[in-house]
């Protein structure tokens, strides 16, 4: 399993404006081969820190969904408001256990 983590600042006053396509973007790519999870979230103490989570089936699953057209107007949108500081990793996992 690969997991997806990270952070991107988002101006506090663009939110509203980056919405419609994220919520664009994550409904087409819950549909890709190999996505469990896609998320996004707003933190509750620092306002415009978007934090993005996501699991994915395999290295070629989350390979194949950078190279998605969906993904095209999601990386337009942040340039076009000026998201900043940009903090993604990736990381290999198994299944796990419950805690």
């Amino acid at each position: 399993m690969i997991i997806v983590a990270g952070t991107i600042r988002i101006p506090v006053d663009k939110i509203d404006a980056l919405l419609p396509t994220a919520h664009t973007l994550i409904a087409a790519t819950r549909k890709e081969a190999g996505c469990t999870v896609y998320s996004f979230a707003f933190d509750v103490v620092e306002k415009g820190l978007l934090r993005i989570y996501e699991e994915w089936e395999s290295l070629p699953h989350l390979e194949a969904h950078l190279k998605q057209p969906h993904m095209n107007p999601w990386r337009a949108k942040l340039t076009e408001i000026g998201a900043s500081d940009r903090k993604i990793k990736r990381f290999e996992a198994d299944a796990g256990a419950l805690l």
